[in-house]
């Protein structure tokens, strides 16, 4: 089943990669709890003998998951198991890599630690179109999010797609705050899409995995290669629960978005509330209070926020993201990720935690 069948994304989020529709089947067939399976004599073209290379679980969620990017996925233990696995297999010795100077760290960790003392030449930049674009002169690949994490900055992927291309480079987009839903970023144009699945993707916030998905056959035997080779693999059991998961993925997304609007509304124009953000898509809101001890006394106050690092969990969370020091965010920067409680609560929530403590300041 695919969107070619005339079926909604959000359809194609509860049937893709089902079991046939056969009397007696269930709908999702159970996890294939096994490392190793029977194989007689010679190896076979498919590596379908040992987990380390596939699994049929796999198979089923990539092939869902696949269906809503327009390409192919390939799933990983971890978000950063598929950064490492997209950039070791796209970029060596020699070559040109672009990557934002203000999204997620472990893509600069990895650019600037692993890859620059081979031989890569990294170019940090802010995401920024402009900024992009002037970075392109002989780059192999450029790597960014859009929105970003934590500026939450938006990008045009289809005209960004363009340039990249028109300089003989790959672009890779991390789409992990938007999702496949909203923009899935190969249908626009890019290479390579990179979700965290730990996100929105699984949604309970009690899963840890990653996808990568290209529409190059060559590009996806790469990462499927690197995968078996240095095991970034997950267990069956989790991709079975990613792939139930993500059959609520359109409905868990509407709500938190919802919750998200509400938000905005209620956060635009409050006294003590600076730089209110949203993107207009995924569920993670940001604003600036006046000092960290302000953010922290209304993390303190939030009874159904809880703070947390992550995001897109059924359950609403926020964090102090200049806690980390990884980001260049003032030290009240409250990164807000939206749940699907109901959004007069939420909203509350929010105002009676910021009025404490905004209120405690003086």
């Amino acid at each position: 089943m695919s969107a070619e069948d005339g079926f909604s994304a959000q359809t194609l989020t509860v049937h893709a990669g089902g079991a046939p529709p056969d009397d007696g089947e269930p709908f999702l067939a159970g996890p294939v709890l096994a490392a190793a399976f029977r194989l007689r004599g010679e190896v076979p073209s498919e590596p379908a003998g040992y987990t380390r290379y596939a699994n049929p679980t796999f198979s089923a969620y990539e092939d869902a998951v696949g269906t809503l990017e327009g390409g192919t996925a390939t799933v990983f233990s971890s978000g950063m198991a598929a950064v490492a696995a997209v950039l070791h297999t796209l970029v060596g010795p020699g070559d040109v890599l672009v990557v934002p100077s203000d999204a997620y760290p472990g893509v600069r960790a990895i650019a600037l630690d692993q890859l620059e003392p081979l031989g890569v030449e990294v170019r940090l930049v802010p995401t920024e179109e402009s900024a992009i674009r002037d970075a392109l002169s002989g780059a192999a690949v450029v790597w960014v999010e859009t929105p970003s994490n934590p500026g939450l900055a938006v990008l045009d992927v289809p005209a960004l797609a363009a340039s990249v291309h028109g300089a003989g480079a790959r672009l890779v987009v991390d789409a992990t705050l938007a999702g496949p839903l909203r923009r899935p970023p190969l249908r626009a144009g890019a290479d390579v899409s990179v979700l965290s699945a730990s996100k929105q993707l699984t949604g309970h916030t009690d899963l840890v995995m990653g996808v990568a998905s290209a529409r190059d056959g060559a590009v996806v035997d790469a990462l499927r290669s690197w995968r078996a080779t240095v095991g970034s693999v997950p267990g069956p059991f989790e991709v079975w629960l990613a792939h139930r998961s993500l059959a609520t993925l359109g409905v868990r997304g509407d709500r938190q978005e919802e919750n998200a609007r509400a938000l905005v509304a209620a956060l635009r124009g409050r006294p003590g509330v600076e730089d209110v953000r949203w993107p207009g898509v995924g569920c993670v809101v940001a604003f600036t209070l006046q000092d960290a001890a302000c953010a922290q006394r209304f993390l303190a106050a939030c009874r159904l926020v809880g703070e947390a690092t992550s995001f897109g969990g059924v359950h609403s969370t926020a964090e102090r993201r200049g806690r980390w020091g990884t980001d260049d965010v003032a030290p009240g920067w409250i990164r807000l990720s939206a749940g699907i409680e109901a959004a007069e609560d939420l909203v509350a929530d929010v105002l009676g935690a910021l009025e404490r403590a905004i209120g405690s300041a003086g």
